[in-house]
């Protein structure tokens, strides 16, 4: 019974939030995944993890040929299931506007510059 209890303490704790590492090495597939227009910009992540909406979630992002590591905090703000037509499997983060999140927006527009503008489809849109 005791065990019981303390794996009751456990799983009342607060929520971690989960960690993603992506790296993204090509111009195209950076497009395909950044979603400019969630306020402060946000990414596709193709993962079969289980997340939830509005769970917090810590991420790790390599880009193209930079070699630095970009850390960032966000939020599930929708969650693509397996089971949708030619869509991959994965959710969609909301960079937070601290935490690295305003650096890793304009990083990736740096990156993506008139590509932005282009109406080739995306991973979410």
């Amino acid at each position: 019974m005791a065990d019981d209890t303390q794996d009751d303490i456990k799983n009342t704790g607060a929520p971690k939030p989960g960690v993603l590492s992506l790296a993204i090495k090509e111009k195209a597939a950076l497009y395909a995944a950044y979603m400019p227009f969630l306020k402060g910009g946000g990414l596709f992540i193709p993962t079969n993890k289980p997340f939830n909406i509005g769970e917090e979630v810590f991420m790790l992002l390599s880009l193209i040929d930079d070699p630095m590591k970009l850390k960032v905090v966000g939020q599930v703000v929708w969650v693509s299931p397996s089971s949708q037509a030619n869509r991959p499997q994965g959710i969609g983060v909301q960079f937070s506007e601290k935490d690295g999140g305003l650096e890793a927006r304009n990083k990736i527009e740096g990156l993506l510059g008139s590509a932005l503008k282009s109406s080739r489809p995306t991973h979410t849109m």
